[in-house]
């Protein structure tokens, strides 16, 4: 519903803007350049969503090898200990934990499609233990808040549309969208914990979360010690070089369990061209409303008075390009994706907006979209504090993203 809501404010905006632009300012180009940039925007999505075909192909046929070699079970079992200390309500061993785990095992390795199913499973299973039906249980709020802020290993839809867009290294995105979403899991869990007096200071906890971020600081301090030109050049090779060493680990692992690799990649890439095709309305619905509003010169206007605000204060202003997508992403996937594939046809793909928007992309996930469907299959009616929670998690991330994007690309 919000969703539609968004759509149909961004023409009836548009229209309103262009209407004063025409009558109090006598421009006169403004309605048929909007008229134009509709055809060239439904154009673009189309164009985008068969582009994406060969490349969602190769990463969904590299996903397939590498959860019929194991991998899956393998995250699984390494983040199963920490799961048992922070759903203290959920019994030791309980049957609901197994898909919990690989929901968020396929999160992690970007196998969106198959983690969906599996989460609604887990909401299924949590509601049985949810004493009072009609309102989210703490355990159901800290599996959505964790959920929702999108820790992810490969955003493969991120580097395909970013080499669709003519990145000259569409990976280079790989490790700030890696320490972007750290950061906002990370507030995910501190949040959830002080609402449910989790403690975080187990041994088991500590030692998890501890290692994880004693590791990110340490290499955003080592960072900050060397130039510019040398943070592109280790990023670009070590985001390559783990890449690739992923796609060799998954094929290993699926040789050791006497997988057929070649079949079993073909069978995922089967899954990309339907994939692509079912985007098309989608991006095409809202490349088309985002490109009227840009052209009614609204979102100029809104990116011209932050822009004032920021430079007024003395902050650097050239995030403010990007924070579009940021804006998006709590409300819709689909509504992010297009502005962040907007800000990239229109500032470029390695330009510093065009790479930021895509960390903005991959720093959280769609919340009040996820929160909602969840929910809303198991019928909860009052969900507590987990919008709050969420949200927050959103914001930390955006702040971190900005942070990692000004450190990496600026």
């Amino acid at each position: 519903m919000a969703l539609n809501y968004i759509w149909v404010a961004f023409f009836l905006i548009a229209f309103v803007v262009a209407l004063i632009k025409l009558i109090f300012f006598g421009d006169t180009e403004v309605f048929p350049t909007m008229m134009q940039s509709t055809f060239d925007m439904a154009k673009t999505g189309f164009d985008l969503s068969i582009g994406l075909t060969g490349v969602l192909c190769l990463w969904l046929g590299i996903m397939k090898i590498g959860e019929r070699g194991g991998i899956v079970a393998i995250v699984a079992k390494f983040i199963s200990p920490l799961f048992t200390k922070i759903y203290p309500e959920i019994p030791k061993n309980h049957p609901v934990f197994s898909p919990m785990v690989m929901n968020f095992s396929m999160n992690f390795l970007g196998l969106d499609n198959a983690a969906t199913p599996l989460g609604l499973k887990a909401m299924d299973g949590l509601q049985e233990l949810n004493p009072n039906k009609d309102t989210a249980s703490n355990a159901q709020i800290m599996f959505l808040v964790l959920n929702t802020s999108g820790l992810t290993l490969i955003p493969v839809s991120i580097m395909a549309y970013r080499a669709l867009a003519g990145a000259a290294n569409p990976s280079d995105i790989f490790l700030p969208i890696l320490l972007a979403t750290y950061f906002s899991t990370l507030a995910g869990l501190i949040t959830v914990s002080i609402y449910q007096r989790i403690n975080l200071f187990n041994k088991t906890v500590l030692l998890y979360l501890g290692t994880l971020t004693a590791g990110i600081i340490g290499l955003i301090l080592y960072f900050n010690t060397i130039s510019q030109d040398q943070i592109q050049v280790i990023s670009s090779i070590s985001s390559n070089l783990i890449l690739f060493s992923i796609i060799i680990s998954f094929i290993i692992l699926a040789l050791k369990k006497k997988v057929n690799v070649y079949e079993s990649f073909v069978e995922g890439a089967k899954e990309g061209f339907s994939i692509a095709i079912k985007i098309i309305p989608y991006l095409v619905a809202m490349l088309v409303a985002i490109g009227v509003f840009r052209e009614s010169g609204t979102l100029d206007l809104i990116t011209d008075g932050l822009k004032f605000g920021f430079s007024f204060i003395g902050v650097n202003t050239e995030f403010i390009d990007a924070l579009p997508t940021a804006l998006m992403k709590p409300l819709s996937g689909s509504g992010s994706r297009s502005m962040m594939v907007e800000t990239m046809n229109t500032f470029g793909a390695d330009s510093f907006a065009g790479r930021l928007s895509s960390v903005f992309q991959g720093s959280t996930e769609t919340t009040l979209y996820v929160l909602a469907v969840y929910f809303g299959s198991v019928n909860i009616k009052n969900s507590r504090y987990a919008v709050t929670a969420g949200l927050i998690a959103d914001l930390v991330g955006v702040i971190a993203a900005i942070f990692i994007a000004y450190l990496f690309f600026y």
